[in-house]
């Protein structure tokens, strides 16, 4: 991919608005960044951190960074090269501006670590900063309205005077991954106000009801974990597997609102299916999302979503072979994928899936033995972490079917992983470096055959 040069360019006026994106969230933030500077008449360029390098860096005199951390610190996948590679070694940058929005929750560890990491790093580059990093909780408005107030250093006369001269297309040139507002138009205005989307990046929250819910892992030593179905309110809605729905929280419009589940379901399904593990605190507390959708919320009552389109994370375009790796309530991204496989005609599945008690816990069970028996999954591997004499993970079963794995790998398989980041996510890509070595799982990756949606 070319990313194109800050040549041609008025002096200064060049800005490349880089995103490290895991889940799409920071991918359409710096679309969105993009199409505000050059609403302001700066030129700017959006770019994946898969396709920078210094060297890249320092051919532009202001570069920003829209940055994602996941799980406990990490980079997110599109970053890894980057970070391995680049960050990992001294730069020298010191024409260089630049500034980092940094994405995270505060309910992990080492928040927004990856941004901050970035910041280090081109700090110790000698590059400028425009202002401090800008940290978002959860999508937080206000911090992403303080992001966006800040981008006025770049061209103060410009930024100040753009609003009477906004475009107010959507930003075809770059991903297409922002949603229109309401009215048809995207929130171009430069100073974001009175809009609790400072960016105009998300889709509106929109009336689903509550019509399932059932308990799907009875007598598991794990915690509970329910099936739910959302049916729309106001007619069809739209959807691709591998997207995220965002739940609003009742009562609620701080930082801590909003929700994300991956949706187990598709469209012609007729509801969004979710899979919903309950969630307690150190002091054995339920998290207010997981005690609501599973305690609470009666059934048939309204609640507020909006679909999250994952580009990172959508099916293959082809009928090439596919690995879906996951366990406990990762089960429901690959559901969505394998519902679209079968529909496609598209049989060469192989499903390998971690939980604690075979007795007891087969969320979905009876949907992954229908398309075993019918053919839609070529292989099925199941792993039980708390049944004896053999504990197995799933990345055992992957070790165990090594051979087989590269087979499918050399056949053109594209591998998709679901589930927990700090546990299972980890453990599989470890083995999976074991099986197919570094530069081999990395060439997988830079071809958008490796794919993860952890959590």
């Amino acid at each position: 991919m070319t990313i194109g040069t800050a040549a041609g360019a008025r002096a200064g006026d060049a800005v490349l608005v880089v995103h490290a994106s895991q889940t799409g969230q920071a991918l359409a933030l710096a679309s969105a960044t993009a199409r505000v500077l050059r609403a302001s008449g700066l030129s700017a360029h959006a770019a994946s951190i898969e396709h920078v390098d210094a060297k890249r860096l320092a051919a532009w005199p202001s570069v920003l960074f829209v940055a994602s951390t996941y799980g406990e610190g990490d980079p997110p996948d599109a970053a890894a090269d980057f970070a391995g590679k680049a960050m990992a070694r001294a730069a020298d940058l010191p024409g260089l501006r630049y500034a980092v929005l940094a994405l995270g929750d505060r309910g992990y560890r080492n928040f927004c670590g990856f941004g901050h990491r970035l910041s280090a790093w081109l700090r110790a580059a000698g590059a400028t900063p425009l202002f401090e990093t800008v940290e978002v909780d959860r999508g937080d408005p206000a911090a992403l309205q303080r992001w966006r107030t800040q981008l006025a250093v770049l061209q103060p006369q410009a930024m100040a005077d753009a609003d009477s001269h906004v475009d107010t297309g959507i930003d075809s040139g770059l991903d297409g991954s922002s949603h229109n507002r309401p009215n048809g138009r995207p929130n171009d205005r430069l100073d974001g106000a009175a809009d609790a989307d400072p960016f105009g990046v998300a889709a509106p929250l929109a009336t689903w009801r509550l019509v399932q819910r059932m308990h799907v892992n009875e007598g598991s030593s794990g915690a509970p974990c329910f099936h739910l179905a959302l049916a729309p309110q106001d007619g069809a809605a739209d959807w691709q597997a591998g997207d995220i729905a965002e739940i609003a929280l009742p009562g609620n419009t701080g930082t801590q609102a909003m929700r994300d589940y991956s949706i187990a379901s598709l469209p012609a399904d007729g509801a969004i299916h979710l899979l919903v593990r309950q969630r307690r605190d150190a002091e054995g507390r339920l998290g207010p999302g997981s005690r609501w959708l599973t305690l609470d919320a009666p059934l048939g009552s309204a609640l507020r979503l909006r679909i999250r389109p994952n580009p990172n994370f959508h099916g293959p375009a082809d009928d090439r072979p596919m690995i879906l790796i996951g366990n406990g309530t990762g089960i429901a991204g690959l559901r969505a994928h394998l519902k679209a496989r079968a529909a496609r005609g598209h049989h060469r599945n192989w499903l390998l899936f971690g939980e604690r008690h075979e007795a007891h816990d087969r969320p979905y069970g009876s949907d992954i033995d229908a398309w075993r028996q019918a053919g839609v999954l070529e292989r099925l591997d199941r792993a039980y972490s708390r049944d004896l004499p053999a504990r197995r993970l799933v990345q055992h079963a992957l070790r165990d079917a090594a051979d087989l794995l590269r087979a499918w790998v050399a056949a053109g398989a594209a591998l998709y992983v679901c589930g927990s980041a700090t546990g299972m996510a980890r453990g599989v890509d470890e083995t999976l470096r074991e099986i197919l070595g570094d530069a081999g799982l990395h060439a997988l990756s830079r071809a958008g055959r490796y794919r993860r949606d952890v959590y």
